[in-house]
């Protein structure tokens, strides 16, 4: 069973004891250079104002959401129907489908009257130290400085060949089994657009703490759990009209949404959950 299947049946099993809504758009970000890293999350709106968000800087999927290549049809559609597209779809769809789970995710949480606590911790709770062996799995240039103050050893697996090779205080790679005597680890959640959950977590064996973060982290985390995550990290939007307005403007968004941060000691579990919004 993969993550995307047991996520999705988690979200059935909400849709069979409360009527779902239905979406109601898809807000993209404006087009940009993907260098910018600007612009980088689209999301899905239901019409109960629950919203969903999803990485578009994978290839030419923001381009391809914009000509509308893939034929929508998104406005008034099962927000269900398009989620379970997130086990089977690639590309431009499944940023879609995803976008979509986790917009159904934030209904649940509504609902059931739980908010994820609030985090300012930008790198996972992990707290460096310097005998620690860290692994980055995504380059986040705006966490290195706190890694890096701590005097851990640093190593960063890449997808992008040019940042391979030696930086000021730590190394990047192209090979994920250099992971494999890493005791804490950091991941972007694009992992689970990209498919790639299972593979890294095989590598991190040895780690005590994996966190995954980034504002498209907005899904139920059980799945996660039980594969050796220990923090998912994302973002609580709380002001839906200010953030749809940021986000298609290319306006930083921060002001509209907090930090959270969700660990299983600190959550109820989605069947708790269920429970609480039948209430």
């Amino acid at each position: 069973m993969s993550f995307a299947t047991d996520y999705l049946a988690q979200l059935t099993a909400f849709a069979d004891q409360s009527p779902l809504p239905r979406i109601r758009a898809l807000h993209l970000p404006p087009l940009q250079p993907t260098q910018s890293n600007k612009g980088e999350f689209c999301a899905v709106e239901l019409t109960d104002g629950s919203i969903g968000l999803s990485y578009v800087l994978l290839d030419d999927t923001l381009a391809k959401l914009h000509r509308g290549s893939i034929g929508f049809g998104l406005v008034g559609a099962d927000a269900l129907e398009v989620a379970r597209r997130f086990v089977s779809d690639t590309g431009p769809e499944r940023t879609i489908s995803f976008a979509a789970a986790n917009a159904i995710s934030r209904c649940l949480f509504d609902r059931a009257g739980f908010r994820p606590r609030d985090s300012s911790d930008s790198i996972g709770q992990m707290n460096p130290e310097p005998d620690d062996f860290i692994g980055m799995i995504g380059l986040f240039r705006p966490l290195l400085g706190r890694v890096l103050k701590s005097r851990a050893r640093l190593t960063v697996v890449e997808l992008k060949a040019d940042l391979a090779g030696e930086h000021d205080g730590y190394h990047v790679t192209l090979d994920a089994r250099e992971l494999a005597e890493c005791n804490k680890v950091i991941s972007t959640s694009t992992l689970l657009l990209n498919d790639t959950l299972d593979q890294m977590l095989a590598h991190c064996r040895k780690a005590r703490w994996f966190a995954m973060v980034g504002p498209s982290a907005g899904c139920l985390p059980d799945a996660l759990f039980t594969r050796g995550v220990t923090l998912l990290g994302g973002s609580w939007i709380t002001d839906r009209e200010g953030f749809i307005a940021a986000l298609t403007s290319g306006a930083p968004t921060s002001k509209f949404s907090s930090k959270c941060a969700l660990t299983s000691d600190t959550y109820p579990g989605w069947r708790e959950l269920i429970q609480r919004a039948r209430k």
